[in-house]
Parts: structure tokens; C-alpha cells; sequence
């Protein structure tokens, strides 16, 4: 399996993302998605910066994927998503091929097949078949990721169908907050009692988003602007041998604004066999912003953790088997 580190879902400082992304480069990741997924308002790194990070990471011999906007709100945003693939075609034109597109909703999709440009199906295109992944295929799909909930016996039975186009290949959140749902409304700039058009940035106050607790105390979601996410951490480290059973073959992992480089590590040396599953979980569990989760792979409630005692014993339980 390889690594993939996902698009950066918060908004940062200009200055703290580019120095994200130079010691990103030295860090032992395959795949590097870059561009603004969540808001169009987050604009301290405009597309020409990308293009030019997207440069760094080809030169660096990584492969660059330019991640799109989830929600497509206004015309603005859809000329800047034309721009960018435009500017991808030109890419693959002069000899590029390490350069993907990452496709989050069905325009874009549309828009790069017309193009002819590669892309990756990213996982708010909400895949549950086969035979829509073999229709995003023809339209020239290399590589998916599913939705985040999607538990590993649907991806198994996806992948044994007869339907399931070949060479496909299958790239899975395994950590990091979870993206969980996108709305026109900003979540962010109504805790501060804000207009979305005049949020006044606050999500540059929030590095990792803002923690929404119960009444009960307990940490439920976290929001990210117009993005809402999990407040606990998915991490499928100490489940590595079912990933392959699974075939996956790319694990995803988000950007978090602390130990990033840490994390990477630990993913790494899990694959080159240094470190255990167990080891790698105790290892990733002192690395994270919140507690962890893994319901979603087993079918479960998201935020569960089935893991039951992760240095002594990974294998599930009939229970924990049990949708």
C-alpha cells in the first residue's frame, strides 16, 4: 500500500500552509492532494499558488493531485474549477502525467471527462456501487475513494463484483477528523453570531475546527465552516492487514496542524512492517487532537471504537461483526 496525504480541510495562515507543504515534501507520502475543498472564501493561497505547489511536489517526485470544492455555490467558483482543469489538460499536454485532478461533485466530474483529463473520484461523489464506479471509469477515473462511512464489507463486496472496472484503484480515509457533511450555511460563523459573508475568517482560529460537545458534555462534532466533521479521530492504523484484505491500496491521511510529520511516520513504518498495528495505534493515539474512532469500518455507529483492547487483542468480536 501506498500513503496519500488528503487535502487540507481547515484554513490556516498563508504563511503556516506553505511550510506545511515544504516539509510535507520530505515526508515518506506517495501522493500529495493539494487545492481548497471546503469554502471559496479561504483565499490567502490563490490557484496560482497551488499550481505552483503542485510543481514543487512533481519536481520532489511525488505525485501532485489538485483537490476540487465540494459545493459549487456560485459562478465564480465554477470559473475557477474550469481555470483548473484547463490548466490540468495543459499540464498532461506538456508531459506531465504525475498531475491528477480530484473530483468532489458530479460538475467536475462531468467537466474533466470533457476535458479528457485523468482525475480521482473523491468521496462526497458518494460511490456505493460498482456500477457507478464503472461509469466514472469510462469517464476516466483512475483511482476513488469511498465515502467516508462506507464499512469494509460493502467495499468487499463492491470490489468482488463482476462489475467492478479493472485497474481501478482504492484510496481510504484512514485518518484524520471525518468529513461528514457540507451545507450553504456557515456553522463557524453562527457560533460567533457572524454572517457567512462577513465571517470575518474565524476559521483561522480553529487549526484543527471547533469542537461541538452534547448537553451531556461529551464531544460530538466538530465544525469547519461550512463543513461539519467528526469530533473524534478515525484512525484504521491497527486494522492494516483487513485494509489489504479489503485491497485497498492508497491510505489517506488528513492534515492535522500539530505532528503532522509524526503521523506520517508512524503510517510508514507500519507499512514497512518496523512497527506493529498495536505499536502504530499506541503511537498515533499520543499524536492526535481527540479520542479515536473506527465505527464506520465495521458498520457501526462512526464515532464507536471497536477496537476493544488495541495492545493485546485487534480480533473483532461477533458483536463487534455485527451491523
Amino acid at each position: 500500500m501506498r500513503l496519500s496525504l488528503g487535502p487540507l480541510l481547515y484554513y490556516w495562515s498563508r504563511e503556516d500552509t506553505l511550510a506545511f507543504y515544504r516539509d510535507a515534501l520530505t515526508w515518506p507520502v506517495d501522493i500529495i492532494h493539494l487545492g481548497e475543498t471546503v469554502c471559496s472564501r479561504r483565499h490567502l493561497l490563490r490557484q496560482a499558488d497551488w499550481l505552483e505547489l503542485a510543481e514543487a511536489v512533481a519536481a520532489a517526485g511525488r505525485q501532485a493531485v489538485l483537490s476540487t470544492q465540494a459545493l459549487i455555490e456560485s459562478e465564480s467558483d465554477l470559473k475557477a474549477l474550469r481555470k483548473l482543469i484547463g490548466w490540468a489538460a495543459q499540464w498532461r499536454e506538456d508531459g506531465h502525467p504525475a498531475l491528477l485532478v480530484e473530483a468532489n461533485e458530479w460538475g467536475a466530474a462531468r467537466l474533466l471527462a470533457r476535458a479528457g483529463v485523468a482525475f480521482v473520484a473523491g468521496p462526497t461523489l458518494n460511490v456505493y456501487n460498482p456500477d457507478t464506479l464503472a461509469l466514472l471509469a469510462d469517464m476516466g477515473a483512475r483511482r476513488w475513494v469511498p465515502p467516508v462511512e462506507m464499512p469494509r464489507d460493502m467495499l468487499m463486496a463492491m470490489r468482488a463484483s463482476p462489475a467492478w472496472p479493472a485497474g481501478m484503484q482504492t484510496e481510504l480515509f484512514a485518518y484524520g477528523r471525518l468529513p461528514l457533511a457540507y451545507s450553504a450555511r456557515c456553522f463557524t460563523a453562527r457560533h460567533y453570531n457572524l454572517q457567512k459573508d462577513d465571517c470575518q475568517f474565524r476559521c483561522l482560529d480553529h487549526p484543527d475546527g471547533l469542537t461541538l460537545a452534547t448537553r451531556e458534555g461529551e464531544d460530538f462534532l466538530a465544525l469547519n465552516g461550512i463543513q461539519t466533521q467528526s469530533a473524534r479521530v478515525m484512525s484504521l492504523a491497527h486494522r492494516c492487514d483487513e485494509l489489504r484484505a479489503a485491497g485497498v491500496d492508497i491510505l489517506r491521511l488528513s492534515p492535522q496542524s500539530r505532528h503532522g510529520a509524526r503521523v506520517v511516520a508512524a503510517f510508514r513504518a507500519l507499512l514497512d512492517g518496523t512497527l506493529t498495528p498495536a505499536q502504530a495505534h499506541d503511537r498515533l493515539t499520543r499524536l492526535m487532537p481527540a479520542a479515536p474512532c473506527d465505527g464506520y469500518w465495521l458498520g457501526d455507529a462512526g464515532m464507536a471504537w471497536l477496537a476493544r483492547t488495541v495492545a493485546h487483542d485487534l480480533t473483532p468480536t461477533p458483536e463487534e461483526l455485527t451491523p
